[in-house]
């Protein structure tokens, strides 16, 4: 037979980027994942707050490349 193999996991999001390039490095090519959307969850904490959430929050803001920081309420209220 074939040599495939299937391997389910739970990635976050946050940590795919890279992924596939890792693993084709990591397998000499070899290998290439299948990814598919499975589920959502609430993040407990608040990114305002320094910690954990407000650095992926950050992470994500550098990825995309916005500004530094969360943006204030009054960037997004219509001013008439």
């Amino acid at each position: 037979g074939t040599p495939i193999y299937n391997i389910k996991a739970y990635l976050p999001v946050t940590e795919s980027f890279g992924f596939t390039s890792e693993l084709r490095a990591q397998t000499s090519g070899q290998a290439f994942p299948q990814c598919v959307f499975d589920h959502w969850s609430v993040v407990q904490g608040s990114p305002l707050e320094p910690g954990k959430i407000a650095d992926q929050v950050a992470a994500i803001r550098k990825r995309k490349g916005l500004k530094d920081g969360i943006p204030d309420l009054d960037n997004f209220v219509d001013k008439l």
